[in-house]
Formats: C-alpha cells, sequence, structure tokens
C-alpha cells in the first residue's frame, strides 16, 4: 500500500499528561508535512494549535478523556468548548460503567446530545474494546449506529491494551453503513497498520507511523 494513502488516514496522536506546547506544534509541523488526516491533541492545546495550523491541518481533541465516567453535561460542555476553540473533529469517551450496567439508553442518550454539540463536526465514540466482552462491543455497535456518530472507535490508549485486528473484524460486520472505523491504541509497524485498513478501518490513531516514516527519510 502507498505510503501517502497510510498517512492520509492517520490522526497523528499526542495525549501525554506532560504534553508541552513545543511538542504539540513539532506534531503540528509533522502532520503539515505527511498530510496527515488531522493532529489529535489535548483540549487545552486546541485553540493555539488551530490558530497554528490555519486551514491546513484538521485539529481533532478528546471528550471524557480517558475514563468517560464524567457526567453528559460536562461532556457536552466540553465538546461545546472544544468546537468554540476551534476543532474540526472530536473524540468521546462512553462511559463504560453505564455499559456494564447495561444502561444502554443512557449511552445512546449522551453520544446524541455530544453530536448535537458537535453541529457539522466529526464525532467519533471510544468504546474502550480491552475492557469489553465481544457481546458489549457488538451492542456498542449497535448504539453508535443508532446515534449518528461518524465513527466508532477502538481506544484511547491509556488502558489496559489497544486495537485489535478482530475488534476491527468485529466492528465491520456489526456497524451500520453509515458508520466507520477508527483503530487506535498500539498500531506500531506499517504493516500492522495497513492491515487495519485491509480490515475496515478508515482512520487510523497513532503517533508511531509518521515516526517510522520520518526515520525512513
Amino acid at each position: 500500500m502507498d505510503i501517502n494513502k497510510i498517512l492520509s488516514v492517520c490522526d497523528h496522536t499526542l495525549l501525554l499528561q506532560g504534553a508541552t506546547w513545543d511538542e504539540i506544534k513539532n506534531l503540528c509541523d509533522d502532520a503539515m508535512k505527511y498530510e496527515t488526516a488531522s493532529v489529535c491533541i489535548p483540549p487545552c492545546y486546541v485553540k493555539p494549535a488551530k490558530e497554528y495550523v490555519g486551514n491546513n491541518m484538521k485539529v481533532c481533541t478528546v471528550i471524557g478523556f480517558p475514563n468517560g465516567n464524567m457526567t453528559t453535561a460536562t461532556k457536552v460542555f466540553e465538546t461545546k468548548d472544544a468546537i468554540a476553540n476551534g476543532a474540526d473533529e472530536i473524540d468521546m469517551v462512553i462511559n463504560v460503567g453505564m455499559l456494564k450496567a447495561k444502561n444502554y439508553d443512557y449511552l445512546l442518550n449522551e453520544i446524541v446530545e455530544i453530536k448535537k454539540a458537535c453541529a457539522d463536526k466529526i464525532l467519533k465514540v471510544i468504546i474502550e474494546t480491552c475492557l469489553l466482552t465481544d457481546e458489549e462491543k457488538i451492542k456498542m455497535c449497535e448504539i453508535v449506529t443508532a446515534s449518528g456518530a461518524d465513527f466508532i472507535k477502538t481506544s484511547t490508549g491509556f488502558s489496559s491494551a489497544g486495537a485489535t485486528f478482530a475488534d476491527i473484524e468485529l466492528f465491520a460486520k456489526h456497524v451500520g453503513p453509515n458508520v466507520k472505523i477508527k483503530a487506535a491504541g498500539g498500531i506500531s509497524s506499517l504493516e500492522d497498520a495497513e492491515k487495519f485498513m485491509n480490515l475496515g478501518a478508515s482512520r487510523l490513531g497513532t503517533s508511531r507511523v509518521v515516526k517510522i516514516v520520518k526515520s525512513q527519510n
């Protein structure tokens, strides 16, 4: 697969707690140079990053990150604030405890409310697959499909594991035609990135792909 095609679906990501503005700026520089899909960064850096990149790069940020167990109202506020600051895409974390308790109406309502707050911006729903059974993953495919969200996403990268090929295959079988798939967490090689794409992922959350390409130049 053409390396530029892989880069074009990468959300070039830096979400570490100690990330500084200089590191975020370097991330943006690399993302613009290698023409990735977006940069995915902490909410506090959205405004300066958008001012820095202008229309040359989409800025993605995270909501309810990384645990997802804030109130819906808090997540909606975070979303509105991020978009007011210039975010083009929102990656939200579901409330895993509510899923474990089978409180499906809560989950659907929360995603719907956040999607409303996004207006015409892209919404990706992180379900943290490493904490879920296959039955729970399938249920979330159904809920995300019903919610009107744009993507279902595997992982935050901050829990016990990241994306697996089996999870992308499962998503591809169970999401509706209106839902795209994002694999994130632990994508460590170009071969893995290509396989995730071939299995159905149309977006990859990773910092390593750009690093690999830079090391080869």
